[in-house]
């Protein structure tokens, strides 16, 4: 089956908060909005079914999770990942985010320190500081266009800290980390005695050519030594239901998670939880290869159009999501400027780049999860307003 993801489909009056949410934001309506994580193309069809079915059982009872939500997912990682895993190693999470604090929760106290390496996804930050931790930042190195993580840095900073957060793939910049680069995260935090939590909500969009490696599959260190945080949200754009969920391998830590989580009933899902990520897995692999494709053609697209159109904005190119970080530090403009360049001029909504930390100074963070047809016109906007500055 071909999908169509040129279709132009109004999201507004929707309560999106990519959409809707853009008048609270930014006090106008008349912005594209290229901003929140999720794509304007339709939720995958098979999902949709699978809701739609259920849905004619007009019973919507407490639901546990189904037998096809395990065999989906344990496949699932090990076709695409080659990563064996067993039903006891998952535990539902309502969305990473929420995860990530409830992991922070269990295996830190008020005042210890968590380290993060922006720029970087926010609520990594953000939720470790409303959790009041200590957050530590190790900054990451640019060079030759692509993120690269200091060692020498980490191994310093890394010293005396409960978690290290990991984003793989990296978010912003979409940098699939490598193997090699994963083992020396694990033998330092091995060393450190810190635990690593993986988000890797963007493996299943990483791009042709590249390979996403699971954090716990590069060495016994790993597996011993960190809790996966993953989901279908963002590749099969259902981020609504709030169905996530971690695999610990380590029974320890496991057993700290569970009894942390199942306390609070945090580790159960609602009734459409589970279903969605059973069809999601089960049905999605030719689904997701074509909007992979797509996004590819997006980012190719925009490489393009930048460097014939708008040469002083570069882009890191992703090799894993549909975020292309854009590096507008050749424009001459401090960040407040940059903004207006983008919203008055361009009539764009974009995430700011210090969003992700003081790193992110001089970028922005583009989403390309549209039409083509969108995306042309929101950078021909951008190339007028660039032009008329």
């Amino acid at each position: 089956m071909n999908y169509d993801f040129d279709e132009i489909i109004n999201r507004q009056g929707t309560d999106s908060v990519k959409w809707d949410g853009i008048a609270g934001l930014w006090g106008r309506n008349d912005l594209t909005p290229m901003w929140v994580a999720d794509m304007d193309f339709r939720t995958a069809p098979f999902v949709i079914d699978a809701i739609k079915k259920r849905l004619e059982h007009e019973v919507l009872g407490y639901t546990f999770a189904c037998e096809d939500w395990y065999t989906a997912i344990i496949s699932w990682v090990k076709a695409r990942y080659n990563w064996d895993i067993t039903r006891e190693m998952l535990v539902f999470s309502p969305g990473i985010v929420r995860g990530l604090a409830f992991a922070i929760q269990c295996f830190s106290e008020k005042g210890d320190k968590i380290l993060v390496m922006p720029p970087v996804y926010h609520p990594f930050f953000l939720v470790t500081q409303h959790n009041e931790r200590e957050v530590v930042y190790s900054a990451l190195t640019l060079k030759d266009g692509q993120y690269h993580i200091d060692f020498e840095r980490l191994q310093a900073d890394v010293q005396g800290c409960k978690i290290l957060i990991l984003s793989n793939p990296h978010n912003p910049g979409g940098r699939v980390w490598s193997k090699e680069e994963l083992s020396r995260i694990a033998d330092i935090c091995a060393e450190s005695g810190t635990i690593v939590i993986s988000d890797e909500i963007h493996a299943d969009l990483t791009l042709p050519s590249h390979q996403h490696i699971a954090y716990p599959t590069v060495s016994q260190k790993a597996k011993e030594n960190s809790i996966v945080f993953m989901s279908p949200s963002k590749a099969f754009n259902m981020p609504g239901l709030a169905s996530s969920y971690c695999i610990i391998e380590n029974k320890e830590l496991r057993d700290r998670y569970l009894a942390y989580t199942s306390a609070s009933e945090l580790n159960e899902g609602h009734i459409f939880a589970y279903l969605s990520v059973a069809a999601a897995y089960s049905h999605g692999t030719e689904w997701l290869d074509q909007v992979v494709s797509y996004i590819a053609d997006n980012i190719d697209f925009t490489e393009r159009y930048l460097a014939s159109h708008i040469p002083n904005i570069k882009m890191i190119r992703p090799q894993a999501s549909y975020l292309i970080f854009l590096d507008c530090r050749d424009l001459g403009l401090d960040q407040e400027y940059l903004n207006r360049l983008f919203v008055e001029d361009a009539r764009l909504a974009l995430n700011t780049g210090t969003t992700f930390g003081k790193e992110g100074e001089g970028f922005m963070r583009l989403n390309v999860a549209c039409p083509r047809s969108i995306l042309e016109q929101a950078l021909q906007q951008l190339a007028t307003a660039v032009s008329n500055r």
